[in-house]
């Protein structure tokens, strides 16, 4: 069976890699797929969030990295996958992600959606509080894989990651 991970993944968190990982044990595959969200200025451009996946994935089989435009539930059926992964760090993400899977299933209801719960020490990380961290100095390393601390480093021109 194949999983889709789809998400902005701007940039990938150590709570992104935990659900990969997780998901990688449970399915045949896993596409990791970089939604291109014209309503979003990343902070990372689209090619360098696909490498910083693949180098953070590298040690993983079955998985692969892409990237779409459009509804999740059309990459689903392009990239042949059943499931959509979708995960909670806390209550406060089930309402929203409620409603989009019933959408999704409304639209696609041959795609399953399955929700997995962020581990506890990963309950806290998000993209932007990562971001937010990262622009004022803060150390990000036990937030994020070490080729992104690298990357927030430099992108907020700071001088140790």
């Amino acid at each position: 069976m194949r999983a889709l991970y789809p998400g902005s993944f701007d940039p990938l968190t150590l709570g992104h890699l935990d659900l990969i990982e997780r998901s990688a044990r449970l399915f045949d595959s896993v596409m990791v797929a970089v939604l291109q969200n014209p309503s979003k200025q990343p902070a990372f451009g689209l090619e360098q969030r696909l490498g910083q996946i693949r180098s953070a994935t590298a040690h993983l089989s079955g998985v692969e990295v892409g990237s779409f435009d459009g509804l999740t539930v059309d990459f689903a059926a392009r990239s042949q996958a059943q499931v959509i992964l979708r995960g909670l760090r806390a209550l406060s993400d089930f309402e929203f992600e409620l409603q989009i899977a019933h959408t999704n299933h409304s639209l696609a209801p041959q795609v399953e959606t399955l929700f997995l719960a962020t581990a506890v020490h990963h309950s806290f990380l998000s993209s932007s509080v990562v971001k937010e961290v990262a622009r004022f100095g803060g150390d990000v390393r036990h937030m994020v894989p070490a080729g992104v601390a690298e990357d927030l480093t430099r992108l907020f021109n700071r001088t140790s990651a």
